[in-house]
């Protein structure tokens, strides 16, 4: 399970990688795809899968008693396909002496942003290409797959201090260089034949002028692999959301055949790292509308939706942070989970997260069932922490739920730290919610 792990976190570099990933699981696991815009037939004990904007996917096994098993409550996982990055502005590329081109770039999501300096990055994304369709142009996903740009940081000696404290301007400190090129080729760039856009377009297979806008994230080219004196650590960049995501990924898998007298669902949003608030975010409809074309194509009513919701639970997914032996001083006296010790349960007073005592029990049984040890997380009284996804959701359904996550050190670092323990015992406690 964990080699899978390990494959998937490479295979995803950004969201719309993710997202490949795991339809390519779902497809060779005989789960269909279902899409938005074209009529659905949907049946008892049925697998499905529909993406939205290519970043987003909601996977799901009907149960086998087809109108009954939503009345009886939706099972949901979720988690999200986004991290913190960097991504490439238009009109990217910035021309200095001796010919080396830097790329104009801004910040996605809440990154820790010195971690970037001084590593080989990639890139991929989404690039829109002309076709005779003006509303529906051609999308293409890439990933070069190779290291092609550096953010070189300053010499100490030119800055004595930065150790003391270095602010960082992402306009002025975090270019990515791409290289060194002749005075023709740059000339031939100022003129509008960029040096970027045109490796880009012959990574895609399609002439530059032919694209029409893209979406350009940098990632650490840095291999997830294991990490300690007995590989009891997982390093990777994206463990922020990716391990939860394929945690629920693994489970659902795992589980799908499985009589059940409910609905199980994977909802794997877009966009938490900068509020949800898009059509493939947590914020929008998406999940609720999806519950409803469900309920009325198994032969359901509006009051069968209704009854179906309030039966239902949601586990929010997402990695809390873990106990750091360098930093006591920043976490909760009683309530630090650590690296290792099992799933946490994420709580806050101000209602940050969805966590309340029924939904907490619910999980605290969950894990109980399973074999497998579980952990709290509550933010030390004088230090504010972040939201995620379950309170979201409460905003579009009437949801019950809880806020999970496994323990990871240097959270939105290009680099992320998790644990090989928690990560099997999350897919145990998973497996136990939807059914096995």
């Amino acid at each position: 399970m964990i080699e899978r792990l390990l494959q998937w976190l490479n295979e995803s570099t950004c969201n719309f990688l993710a997202v490949q990933t795991i339809i390519k699981e779902l497809q060779n696991s005989g789960f269909k795809e279902i899409r938005q815009n074209e009529s659905w037939e949907i049946t008892a004990g049925g697998k499905y899968y529909m993406v939205k904007n290519k970043s987003a996917v909601f996977a799901f096994v009907i149960g086998q008693t087809g109108i009954d098993s939503l009345k009886n409550g939706v099972k949901i996982i979720a988690a999200h396909t986004d991290s913190p990055s960097l991504k490439l502005k238009p009109n990217a590329e910035i021309y200095g002496d001796g010919g080396v081109v830097s790329l104009n770039v801004e910040k996605y999501g809440g990154g820790i942003l010195y971690t970037w300096f001084d590593r080989p990055l990639s890139i991929c994304g989404r690039v829109t290409v002309r076709n005779e369709n003006n509303l529906c142009p051609e999308e293409k996903i890439f990933d070069f797959k190779r290291p092609i740009a550096v953010i070189p940081h300053l010499a100490i000696h030119f800055n004595r201090g930065v150790n003391e404290g270095n602010p960082i301007s992402v306009q002025k400190d975090m270019k990515p260089v791409i290289g060194y090129f002749p005075e023709a080729r740059i000339r031939e760039a100022k003129a509008g034949k960029s040096i970027i856009m045109e490796a880009i377009a012959n990574e895609c297979g399609v002439e530059a002028k032919e694209i029409l806008d893209y979406e350009v994230n940098f990632y650490p080219y840095f291999k997830a692999q294991l990490c300690g004196l007995n590989n009891e650590f997982i390093e990777s960049g994206r463990i922020d959301d990716l391990s939860m995501a394929f945690a629920g990924l693994e489970a659902l898998l795992n589980t799908k055949d499985e009589e059940n007298e409910n609905i199980r669902l994977l909802a794997l949003f877009d966009n938490e790292e900068t509020g949800s608030g898009t059509p493939q975010g947590a914020a929008s409809p998406v999940l609720r509308d999806l519950l409803e074309r469900i309920c009325y194509k198994l032969g359901g009513s509006k009051e069968d939706f209704y009854i179906g919701i309030a039966n239902s639970f949601i586990i929010s997914a997402d990695d809390a942070h873990a106990w750091h032996p360098n930093y006591n001083e920043k976490y909760d006296p009683t309530n630090h989970p650590v690296i290792g010790g099992g799933p946490v349960i994420k709580i806050n007073s101000n209602c940050k997260y969805m966590t309340d005592s029924v939904g907490a029990a619910i999980f605290k049984e969950l894990c109980h069932k399973a074999g497998v040890n579980y952990q709290m997380f509550v933010n030390h009284s004088d230090i504010a922490g972040g939201s995620t996804l379950g309170n979201i959701l409460t905003s579009q359904l009437d949801l019950r739920g809880v806020d999970v996550g496994s323990p990871i050190w240097a959270m939105h670092s290009a680099v992320e730290t998790a644990g090989v323990s928690d990560h099997l015992d999350m897919v145990r406690v998973f497996e136990k919610f939807w059914g096995r």
